[in-house]
């Protein structure tokens, strides 16, 4: 739940301050944008002036009401994406604090815990493999989830979850030939 923007700002928080912050200036320069359109318009469409000085408003109206217009409603939609790019980025921190601080997570846990799916949370998880933040392996068949030091992993020649024999690359994910766990390792550089 966001709090209000000005307790995010005088209490703590400023994440929720900043987070979305396009959004709001975005809707009031569409705002401001739509009405100095709408009185513009009207003005020169019911005025009676001289054709210079309508030359002159198409001028403003083409010059800075309509950018104003559009950096605005640009603004809005981005601000609105940022707000749902960082909510992802706060479930994977989740799925990742939770495996690292716990070592061992049922697959079904975690998904009730960030209210998602099996198949989002198997997206974050190899996400996070791919941008180097998690190694450890998976059984997916069992639904659980170990956190596992990178050197450990990479030193061993046999599966941590049945013994069975693996031939580890270096980087990647490795999957077990004989239980299906998947071994995540962090790429070396």
């Amino acid at each position: 739940m966001r709090r209000p923007l000005w307790r995010a700002i005088f209490v703590g928080g400023w994440e929720d301050a900043v987070l979305g912050g396009g959004r709001v200036v975005g809707a009031i320069m569409a705002v401001m944008g739509l009405l100095l359109l709408l009185v513009g318009g009207a003005w020169l469409l019911l005025s009676t002036t001289t054709p210079a000085a309508k030359v002159l408003g198409f001028f403003l109206l083409a010059v800075i009401i309509l950018p104003l217009l559009g950096v605005g409603i640009y603004l809005l939609f981005r601000g609105q994406a940022e707000v749902k790019d960082y909510a992802e980025v706060q479930k994977q921190r989740m799925v990742l604090n939770m495996v690292e601080t716990r070592g061992k997570v049922r697959i079904a846990d975690i998904a009730l815990e960030i209210n998602g799916t099996r198949d989002q949370v198997q997206k974050y998880i190899y996400d996070l493999v791919g941008k180097g933040l998690f190694t450890g392996y998976v059984n997916w068949n069992e639904g659980v989830l170990l956190a596992q030091q990178a050197s450990e992993l990479s030193e061993r020649k046999t599966c941590p979850n049945c013994g069975g024999a693996l031939e580890l690359a270096g980087k990647g994910v490795v999957t077990c030939p004989y239980c299906g766990s998947e071994i995540f390792l962090r790429p070396t550089a």
